[in-house]
């Protein structure tokens, strides 16, 4: 059945593994009409349909929006890891809406539990009141939280926006302590001692110290797992709370259900959002129940055994805030949403489908290192899980320009956009990230089967080794796809 899930029941689905869907090996998308025997654009108004949407977005739509300059590609159909576009063409996505996208486009129990919503007549903007959805969301995500976490939480609903529940966790941690500076772990940190971040002799200890597991952002760059046990152990001797933002890298994407459980670190804080959501906006901050209310300090102290005193041997004072205020926000909890979520929560966990995700990511890094050592353009190849950075650089090491279509590339930039380029004329969707935009990240879905790996890989490949043989000066065939 599409979208079957690998665990008990062995490998994902292969809804779209066949060479008849242009999708095997090192395919290219094929150009699928419609069943009348006309494209999308053949009805209607000279240029007003779906394949003209290129061309007009440019004039309608501000030009700090970038995908569309990048990824040229109008969907109008998706499943699993399957896009197609309005003029018939198919890609393998393996952005996943960065990562939204847990078990791909349209999954049937996702669907199934949004008609279910729907269909029932409940509403479906509650604005924070306890609705049946919301109480089954919670329920099911309480079961994959991290046990010494799950026995003392507390859930709280933010707005959907991306820096939303980043806000509201600090707000938490700032109303919680009494403090006000957040230390956010960055590259220079976890190359140092994890002292660092929260040093004794700082004076007054920080609100809280704030990582991601693995920094997407900063081009997949995994925090490593005994420097995070030393973090964990410093926080809490300094009371200072914990918070792990898992935004990106939660809902099994690093082959963990949560990227903390790979080191055994219970944080104080879980910054949720985008998979969580089964493909809709949520967002949502855990918390241990001694960071909630009037008693935060007396309990978060308690929680963490940590002992602050004055030069008289008292408690030092902080100010008391009342912890129970942040994150209000008019869009919070949406009832599709969080159906949605316990679909994919519920999914995830039952098929066991971070397992899978730890399996498959350990072949496409091995995989990756062949092509490493193959390509001189392919710097470092990292990642967790199916979590994976490709970083591209030319032998003399120029990482810096803006990515450009630079024939033949010369910066690590230029080269991932033109990699990213041969990936989609391919029929292969992939994002860039990093500083330098110089990291060629892969996010396929948690239900990719290994025949549709290995056609990402191939794809993939052939895409490097195009703009490698360019640099050289050796120019490739030209592999765009001609609809037929």
């Amino acid at each position: 059945m599409e979208g079957e899930s690998p665990g008990r029941r062995g490998r994902p689905g292969r809804e779209e593994a066949g060479p008849e869907s242009g999708e095997s090996g090192r395919g290219r998308p094929v150009n699928v009409r419609s069943e009348a025997g006309r494209s999308e654009d053949d009805a209607g108004p000279r240029g007003v349909g779906p394949r003209g949407a290129p061309r007009r977005q440019p004039t309608r739509e501000t030009a700090a929006r970038t995908y569309p300059r990048a990824l040229p590609v109008v969907p109008v159909r998706a499943r699993g890891l399957t896009v197609e576009d309005a003029a018939g063409r198919r890609y393998l996505d393996c952005s996943s809406g960065s990562g939204a996208l847990a078990l791909g486009h349209n999954h049937p129990v996702v669907l199934e539990a949004i008609r279910r919503v729907l269909d029932s007549g409940a509403p479906l903007h509650a604005m924070g009141l306890t609705t049946p959805v919301e109480d089954a969301f919670v329920t099911e995500l309480l079961r994959t939280l991290p046990p010494r976490l799950s026995a003392h939480a507390r859930v709280r609903f933010c707005g959907p926006g991306g820096t939303d529940p980043v806000d509201t966790a600090v707000a938490l941690a700032r109303a919680a302590t009494g403090r006000a500076p957040v230390v956010t772990v960055t590259g220079a940190h976890h190359r140092a001692a994890a002292g660092a971040c929260c040093p004794a002799d700082a004076g007054e200890p920080p609100a809280g110290v704030l990582l991601e597991p693995v920094r997407g952002a900063d081009g997949v760059l995994t925090v490593p797992d005994a420097w995070l046990r030393d973090l964990r152990r410093i926080t809490a001797e300094r009371s200072v709370p914990l918070i792990a933002d898992e935004t990106e890298t939660g809902v099994g994407r690093t082959g963990a259900f949560w990227a903390v459980d790979h080191s055994g670190v219970t944080p104080d804080v879980l910054i949720l959002s985008k998979a969580i959501g089964g493909s809709l906006p949520l967002a949502a901050v855990v918390h241990h129940d001694a960071l909630d209310g009037h008693d935060a300090l007396d309990a978060l102290d308690d929680h963490l055994d940590g002992h602050r005193h004055d030069s008289d041997g008292h408690r030092a004072g902080f100010p008391r805030h009342r912890a129970g205020a942040s994150g209000a926000a008019t869009f919070r909890g949406n009832q599709l949403a969080l159906a949605a979520g316990a679909a994919t929560l519920a999914h995830v966990r039952e098929q066991r489908l971070a397992e899978h995700a730890a399996t498959l990511g350990g072949r496409i890094l091995s995989r990756l290192r062949d092509l490493a050592a193959e390509f001189a353009c392919v710097a470092d190849v990292r990642g967790r899980g199916l979590m994976i950075g490709m970083e591209l650089a030319p032998p003399d090491g120029a990482l810096d320009g803006t990515p450009a279509d630079a024939d033949p590339p010369h910066t690590g930039s230029e080269l991932a956009a033109a990699v990213q380029r041969e990936c989609l004329h391919r029929g292969l969707i992939v994002d860039l990230t990093g500083p330098a935009g110089n990291v060629v990240r892969l996010l396929p879905p948690l239900i990719v089967t290994e025949e549709q790996t290995s056609a990402v890989l191939d794809r993939l490949a052939d895409a490097v080794q195009a703009v490698d043989r360019r640099r050289d000066g050796h120019v490739p065939p030209h592999r765009a796809h001609v609809p037929h």
